[in-house]
C-alpha cells in the first residue's frame, strides 16, 4: 500500500468516526432535552409532539449510523477487497472498449442500489410508518424504483458515454470539455424537470383556491416576480410531510405547493412561506448555488484529469486495471471522505441563505405569519426543536428552530 492508500484509509476512518460521534452526540442531546419543551413554543406545540419529534429524529439517526458503517464496508470492499476488479472482469466478459466501461458503471450503480435498497425500505415502511408519515404502498415503492432506474439509465448512460468518449479522445484537457458537457446537462435538466420528469412521479394540478391564488398573485406582483403557473402536487400519496418549492427557469418556472402543506396552513401563512421562497430568488441564492456547484465541478474534474494517468492512484486503492470508467468510479467513491470536513462550511453557507430569505419574507409579508407557518411545519414534520449544536453546525442546511424563530421574533425569549 502506497502513501495515497494510507491517506485514503486515514480520511475514511476520521470521516466515519466523526460522523458516528456527531450522530451519537445528537441523539444524547435530544434525549437530554426530550422532556422539556422550549418555552418559545409553549401553547403551540405539545410536549407529546416534542417527544415524538425527539424519538423520530433519533430513529433516523440510528439508521444513519448503520448507513455510515455500510459505506465504510462498501468503500473497503470495492477497493482493497477487490470488488471493482471483479466487476470489471464481469464487464469484460460481455463487452470491450468503451462499452466495457459503460457496463462497469452500470454494474457498480446497480450493486450500490441493491445494497442501499433495504435501508430505503426500512426508512419508508418502518420509521416513516411508525411515526405516521408514510402513505406509500409497496407497489408504489417499487413502481417509483423502476421509474427511477429507467430514468437513470435513459439520462445517465448518454451522459456517461459522452464523458468516457471525451476522456479517451480529447487529450490532456478532456476535463474542460467534460465540465462544459456537465454544465450543459444540468441546465438542460433544470428546464426538463418541471415539464417532463416530475410529472412521471406526481400529479400536478393548477391551484383552484381563488382566495389563496389571488393573494399569491398579489404578492408576486409586489415582488416583481413572474411564473408560468401555481401548481399543487399530490405529495399526500407518498407522505404526510409538507413543503413548497420553485422549479425550472425562464418559461418553465413554476411554484409548486404540496397538497399536505395547503391543508395545514392558513392563507396568510402560505403567503409568508411563499415570500420566503421568493427571497431565495430575489437574493439570487439559486444562481449562487448553481455557480458554486459549477465551480466545484470544475475543480474536481481538473483534479480527476490530474490523477487519471497516475499509477499510484490505482495501486494505492488496490485496483489492478486502469481505465476511464474505473477512474470515474474510484474518484467519486473516495472524494467524499477527503472533503467531509468541508461540510460545516457548506451548511453555514446554506443557513445564511435561509436567514436572508426569512428577512425578505419579513419585509414582504407578516413575520408573525411566517413564525406560525414554521411552527406548524416543525410540528407536522416532527422536526426536533433541540438539535445538538455541533451536529447542527456540521449538517443543518436550515437554522435550528429556536435561532430561526428568535431572529423573526427578537423579543421572544429562547430556552
Amino acid at each position: 500500500m502506497n502513501a495515497f492508500g494510507m491517506t485514503f484509509l486515514l480520511c475514511l476512518c476520521v470521516a466515519s468516526l466523526l460522523r458516528l460521534w456527531l450522530s451519537s452526540r445528537h441523539m444524547h442531546y435530544i434525549k437530554a432535552h426530550r422532556d422539556q419543551l422550549p418555552s418559545a413554543f409553549e401553547g403551540q406545540i405539545s410536549l407529546d409532539a416534542h417527544q415524538r419529534a425527539a424519538d423520530y429524529t433519533c430513529a433516523k439517526a440510528r439508521l444513519g449510523q448503520a448507513s455510515t458503517l455500510l459505506e465504510v464496508v462498501i468503500a473497503l470492499g470495492l477497493t482493497f477487497g477487490g470488488g471493482l476488479d471483479l466487476l470489471n472482469l464481469c464487464a469484460a466478459q460481455v463487452s470491450e472498449g468503451m462499452m466495457q466501461g459503460l457496463v462497469l458503471l452500470l454494474l457498480t450503480g446497480l450493486l450500490m442500489g441493491l445494497i442501499e435498497l433495504p435501508f430505503s425500505w426500512y426508512s419508508t415502511f418502518h420509521i416513516e410508518s411508525r411515526f405516521g408519515f408514510n402513505k406509500m404502498t409497496p407497489a408504489l415503492f417499487f413502481k417509483d424504483l423502476a421509474k427511477s432506474l429507467l430514468l437513470g439509465i435513459a439520462l445517465g448512460l448518454p451522459l456517461a458515454s459522452a464523458i468516457l468518449w471525451l476522456m479517451e479522445k480529447m487529450g490532456s484537457f478532456w476535463w474542460f470539455d467534460a465540465w462544459l458537457t456537465w454544465m450543459g446537462f444540468n441546465i438542460l435538466m433544470l428546464a426538463l424537470y418541471p415539464m417532463w420528469i416530475a410529472p412521471l412521479f406526481n400529479k400536478f394540478t393548477p391551484m383552484d383556491n381563488p382566495a389563496l391564488k389571488e393573494r399569491i398573485e398579489a404578492l408576486l406582483h409586489r415582488c416583481g416576480f413572474a411564473v408560468k403557473g401555481l401548481m399543487v402536487m399530490d405529495g399526500s400519496i407518498r407522505s404526510s410531510h409538507g413543503n413548497a418549492y420553485f422549479t425550472g427557469f425562464g418559461k418553465t418556472k413554476r411554484i409548486v405547493f404540496f397538497d399536505t402543506l395547503l391543508e395545514r396552513l392558513k392563507v396568510e401563512e402560505v403567503e409568508a412561506v411563499l415570500a420566503h421562497e421568493l427571497g431565495h430568488f430575489k437574493c439570487r441564492h439559486v444562481v449562487k448555488r448553481i455557480l458554486l456547484s459549477f465551480a466545484a465541478s470544475f475543480f474536481f474534474l481538473y483534479l480527476l484529469g490530474y490523477v487519471m494517468d497516475k499509477p499510484w492512484f490505482y495501486s494505492g486503492l488496490n485496483v489492478t486495471t486502469a481505465s476511464t470508467a474505473m477512474t470515474l468510479i474510484l474518484f467519486f467513491l473516495v472524494t467524499p471522505h477527503f472533503t467531509f470536513l468541508l461540510q460545516p462550511l457548506m451548511s453555514a453557507y446554506s443557513r445564511q441563505h435561509e436567514f436572508e430569505a426569512d428577512q425578505y419574507a419579513a419585509a414582504h409579508a407578516n413575520p408573525a405569519d411566517l413564525v406560525n407557518a414554521l411552527t406548524k411545519l416543525y410540528n407536522d414534520n416532527a422536526s426536533t426543536l433541540t438539535p445538538d449544536p455541533l451536529h447542527s453546525m456540521f449538517y443543518d442546511s436550515h437554522p435550528p428552530a429556536l435561532i430561526r424563530i428568535g431572529k423573526l421574533q427578537p423579543n421572544t425569549p429562547l430556552s
